[in-house]
């Protein structure tokens, strides 16, 4: 018997071309036809989405008996969509989870938003559904704008002329997401862990490489080549090339390992990634900093660039960002101070300069 060698669920075919394909086929679940070859990590990423559900759906029975024009039928559209197919597997998860949520809800009417039609949909109505979220500020947000991109599909589709979420209004969230880790916190915890521990180790990768938590931990030394660390973020697909700098470099070849993966758990294997949040939260709670996390070392690596005169491309080629808008929102506190000093340095400058004019300018005669 010829030893299958593609995954579970996968099959191969040719297409009218004659060119070799592959598509996921599983009971229950939508056909999915592969963009990438078996053996590639873009085809694990697939594969993975599809397993979860999320690039194969689970096909709902009563999917083709959504009424025409209704939200059922263009959350259908929209799931087969670039608009909800280009994002990484992670970011896809979380949009399904608001959007299915929201469209199981029975508002008063008694009927679901699903079975809603998009063209009644109307500002009031989104007002509404966000303050009823009230407190959960920031989850009434993320549901205003998977609905805002909802509706700009809508229009592309023809069930809607207008966004109606466009003449609303988000709201006012106190803080700025993840504390970034200031200096004195960044020496706490690298006098709490030496150089040559798995703790030690996971935090130079994340403040040395500016990368996230989720990459950080499926990092090994078959990302290395030319004393540089390769590799494609999860979340975003973004491809990064990064020089392996001086103290990372030390903190690699101090901690024994002979794992494929640089950061392992006790017994020697890969971190989930809840398992390294969790880990590293420990970590920080050993060395006392109980504000500090994962993310916020990649917030800190961004405030030192920034803090160094990098520019927002230098940045961006680091941190894999891709809009100057998003390094901002890192880098606002470094930038704030850098422009203080500057305007600072100035002001003084132009005092100095009124003062010594005023020294050279002639005594009057004594009438």
């Amino acid at each position: 018997m010829k030893k299958r060698w593609l995954p579970e669920w996968v099959s191969e075919y040719r297409d009218r071309h004659g060119k070799r394909r592959y598509r996921f086929r599983r009971k229950g679940f939508a056909v999915y036809t592969f963009k990438a070859a078996p053996g590639t990590e873009a085809f694990r990423q697939e594969y993975d989405a599809c397993k979860s559900g999320i690039a194969a759906p689970v096909i709902d029975p009563g999917a083709d008996r959504a009424a025409a024009g209704s939200f059922d039928d263009l959350i259908a559209r929209y799931y087969r969509s670039p608009d909800f197919l280009d994002p990484g597997e992670r970011t896809r998860v979380v949009y399904r989870g608001v959007i299915e949520r929201w469209r199981q809800q029975k508002p008063t009417s008694g009927k679901r938003y699903g079975e809603a039609m998009v063209r009644d949909l109307q500002p009031r109505h989104v007002e509404k559904m966000m303050a009823d979220m009230l407190p959960h500020r920031t989850a009434a947000n993320m549901l205003r704008k998977r609905l805002k991109a909802l509706m700009q599909f809508a229009i592309r589709q023809g069930l809607a002329k207008v966004n109606p979420v466009d003449a609303t209004r988000p709201f006012k969230v106190e803080g700025s997401g993840f504390h970034t880790w200031s200096e004195d916190e960044i020496a706490a915890y690298e006098a709490t862990h030496q150089v040559g521990t798995m703790a030690r180790l996971a935090f130079d990768l994340l403040l040395f490489t500016g990368q996230r938590g989720g990459d950080i931990r499926l990092l090994g030394p078959g990302h290395v080549r030319d004393k540089r660390i390769t590799l494609t973020q999860e979340k975003t697909g973004v491809t990064v090339s990064l020089p392996i700098l001086p103290p990372l470099a030390a903190s690699i070849l101090a901690t024994p390992s002979r794992a494929m993966i640089f950061v392992v758990n006790g017994l020697g294997r890969p971190f989930t990634r809840k398992g390294f949040g969790n880990r590293f939260r420990a970590w920080c709670d050993e060395a006392q900093l109980g504000a500090c996390s994962a993310h916020g070392l990649r917030k800190a690596a961004a405030r030192r660039f920034a803090e160094a005169g990098c520019s927002n491309q230098q940045i961006k080629s680091w941190t894999g960002h891709t809009t100057d808008s998003e390094v901002a929102r890192y880098t606002a506190a470094a930038d704030q101070r850098t422009l203080s000093d500057e305007a600072g340095e100035k002001l003084m400058a132009n005092l100095r300069k009124r003062l010594a004019n005023q020294d050279d300018k002639p005594l009057e005669k004594e009438a």
